[in-house]
């Protein structure tokens, strides 16, 4: 179960999608553009190393830019932030990659609708839970959704082992007997990993009835859309032009490059190893959210995050257990 399936479209179409993205392929492409690209001799192990770090590479830039959204949260809120992000990202894809409207179907003119709505869910009940949440917690909150998918469509004797992991997790977490919960930032954080699962499921969806970048060229606009309707009028009043160059800049470190390093990518390793690699990412939002929004967390939360963590994997490794 992979929330990316559908960037394995061909590297000549994502290259189109801006000018620091064509560098990347460009860059990445030379040294390790596909599998069929490597020697005949060649060590499969070198391929899961270069497909390893692309994946961490790939992680790095999201989570770094979250955090470099948290600067721009006291002028703009973090439902700006959150529209300028999806904004920029919706006209970056109209213009490079052009939707074609007429070769749709129905269904998936719909399934890629939906897909947008979902995918601005997720940004913007995610920026609001980072603006109330550390980091590192915020992201652990929200990788529940994907795991909750992958638990529901896993089979095995310890298909509900990984949940009660995972529920263990968040209870260390939040602390509730602390006192200090702050129940409005894990609702909001809570609610980013329902629309973390549904954009995985329609991803799926949209990779069965889309060709190549057609599904985010319907998704991505449609988001900004969104955006613009629930955080546009509140924002609109606050923009600048620095703020305009921060969201370009914010559009292209997330989504753009870290789409391209994990199309390079999924063409290494297979996807349960992918899938086990994307379980980190709440631990590197820990590391990040320390290095670069100086956010300590707690003896119990790092173990709580760590219990999310272990979940992810555990799930993923049981999906390659034979039946």
């Amino acid at each position: 179960m992979d929330p990316f399936d559908h960037h394995s479209a061909d590297v000549n179409a994502l290259s189109t999608t801006d000018k620091w993205t064509r560098t990347i392929v460009v860059v990445f492409t030379q040294h390790m553009t596909s599998a069929d690209a490597v020697p005949a001799g060649a060590p499969a192990r070198a391929a899961a190393r270069a497909g390893s770090g692309l994946a961490v590479a790939s992680m790095l830039c999201v989570q770094v830019g979250l955090a470099a959204s948290v600067g721009l949260f006291d002028e703009i809120g973090p439902a700006g932030v959150a529209w300028l992000r999806l904004g920029w990202a919706g006209i970056l894809f109209l213009i490079f990659v052009r939707p074609r409207i007429r070769s749709l179907s129905r269904e998936g003119l719909r399934t890629g609708v939906l897909l947008g709505i979902a995918t601005a869910g997720v940004t913007l009940l995610f920026m609001a839970s980072v603006a109330r949440l550390p980091l590192g917690t915020a992201s652990a909150l929200e990788f529940l959704g994907p795991l909750t998918v992958a638990v529901t469509h896993g089979r095995g004797p310890h298909r509900l082992t990984w949940p009660a992991l995972a529920a263990v997790g968040v209870v260390l977490m939040t602390q509730p007997w602390r006192g200090s919960l702050d129940l409005v930032g894990i609702a909001f954080a809570l609610g980013a990993a329902c629309c973390w699962g549904a954009y995985i499921l329609l991803t799926q969806r949209v990779g069965e009835e889309l060709s190549g970048l057609q599904g985010l060229a319907i998704s991505m606009p449609v988001a900004a859309l969104v955006a613009t309707v629930v955080a546009g009028p509140g924002s609109a009043g606050s923009l600048t032009w620095r703020l305009l160059a921060w969201g370009l800049g914010l559009a292209i470190l997330l989504p753009a490059i870290p789409f391209t390093l994990e199309l390079l990518d999924l063409r290494r390793l297979p996807a349960g190893a992918f899938g086990t690699l994307m379980s980190l990412e709440p631990a590197i939002a820990v590391v990040v959210g320390l290095a670069l929004l100086h956010q300590l967390p707690s003896v119990l939360a790092v173990i709580g995050i760590g219990f999310v963590v272990a979940a992810g994997i555990g799930v993923n490794w049981s999906a390659r257990d034979p039946e």
